[in-house]
């Protein structure tokens, strides 16, 4: 019966101090808030990057020029230009035991156009193999093959997106000719629809043959990289070991320090990512726990105000019978509803700005789940309580040590 009416008061007290309460929580409101959308926003990043490789292919091989330290990347990944790898590699990576298929790779942007129409794309340079790497399905048409990339053909596989927006339902793109540079490029196929697939948007893509795309294009010698594709995956370990050796010996160099490239699986690089971005979430966590912390010297503060202006009325409540752990109760209610109420609103809006967030990036073609995990709401509920019960404390005892009489002559 005490403890019921001792709440009721406590939440009647918050109640008339509505814009005192609201200010009170708002630390509260910001640093839950901050902790669902952060860890959303990782949970997001981290499927948004499984996605894309796991459209990679989880049996691929990647071989980056520029050799890499363990606790970096390849200098190609951080934008230098390095020329170690040959189109010769592919070939040579290609005769390797469960190597199925291997591709060789550079890219460009370029304006494309066709007539009076004009579009912006990426073009790829790649091999006749590409097709059983990507497995990129062939809406109309065919791939290039060997012989136009011994012989430089101008051949062109085109994305659906390209197709909509040079031809649209102006002409069958087959057979005719678009404008890359100063070339034309005689269209041989149409690719299926596929979307984004490792962080390229392959219905916005030109499939050029690799050798055209660098002498004609590009005017280069060298790759921006190669894929190859085992044909199981436990032989995955050692057809990388196999690379290794290859290119140590194509490129003589002796020692592992020397390399002048870099062999990844996908499933190792995508795990490494994991580990990164978990990481990432124990960090940020950390960060933003220091305005909940801020939050809770908040509410202390506004308490201590609280217990100032109340002192009369904790006289009077300790004159008719009230004992001490009764006033402590009735403001740690107050301090642990607030930090509670606060954990509620900050877990709603941090929902919703994670929506939004979730279905923004999917607007703009990337494959980003919505993910808001039961750890992270009760981690928000369990800090909530924490900080109520922690910065709740001091006022509360504060209050509870007035003697009564003292109490009921404040002025």
């Amino acid at each position: 019966m005490i403890l019921s009416s001792t709440i009721k008061m406590g939440l009647k007290n918050l109640r008339a101090q509505k814009m005192r309460s609201f200010l009170t929580m708002l630390g509260i409101i910001i640093g839950i808030t901050s902790i669902i959308v952060i860890n959303s926003a990782i949970a997001g990043a981290e499927s948004l990057i499984t996605n894309q490789f796991s459209s990679i292919g989880p049996n691929i091989v990647g071989i980056l020029p520029g050799g890499s330290e363990d606790e970096g990347p390849p200098a190609a990944v951080m934008g230098i230009v390095i020329t170690s790898l040959k189109d010769e590699d592919t070939e040579a990576i290609r005769k390797l035991p469960h190597v199925e298929a291997a591709s060789s790779y550079v890219s460009s942007t370029e304006t494309i156009s066709w007539t009076n129409q004009k579009t912006t794309g990426s073009i790829y340079g790649v091999s006749p193999e590409f097709p059983k790497i990507s497995d990129t399905k062939i809406e109309s048409g065919g791939f290039f093959n060997i012989d136009d990339e011994k012989g430089y053909a101008n051949v062109a596989v085109i994305g659906k997106q390209i197709k909509d927006e040079l031809f649209g339902n102006f002409a069958d793109p087959l057979g005719q000719k678009i404008k890359i540079k100063k070339g034309k490029y005689l269209i041989i196929g149409v690719m299926e629809e596929q979307g984004t697939s490792g962080f390229v948007n392959m219905d916005n893509t030109v499939l050029v043959p690799v050798t055209t795309a660098q002498k004609k294009i590009l005017g280069i010698n060298h790759l921006g990289f190669i894929r190859a594709k085992v044909d199981k995956k436990e032989n995955i370990s050692r057809t990388v070991k196999d690379i290794e050796y290859l290119l140590r010996d194509r490129h003589n160099i002796d020692k592992k320090e020397g390399d002048d490239f870099t062999v990844t699986a996908v499933q190792d690089a995508l795990q490494a990512l994991t580990m990164i971005t978990t990481a990432l979430q124990f960090f940020l966590v950390a960060i933003v726990s220091i305005a909940l912390i801020v939050g809770g010297i908040g509410i202390m503060n506004i308490m201590l105000a609280s217990v100032t202006e109340r002192i009369k009325e904790i006289g009077l409540r300790k004159a008719v019978g009230a004992k001490k752990k009764h006033i402590v109760y009735q403001f740690l209610v107050e301090t642990i509803f607030l930090s509670f109420l606060g954990a509620i609103i900050g877990i709603v809006l941090g929902s919703l700005i994670s929506l939004i967030i979730a279905k923004v990036v999917n607007y703009l073609g990337y494959d980003w789940n919505l993910v808001i995990t039961a750890g992270s709401i009760i981690t928000s509920c369990l800090f909530a309580f924490v900080i109520g019960l922690a910065f709740g404390l001091y006022p509360a005892k504060k209050a509870a040590k007035f003697d009564p009489i003292e109490a009921l002559r404040y002025e």
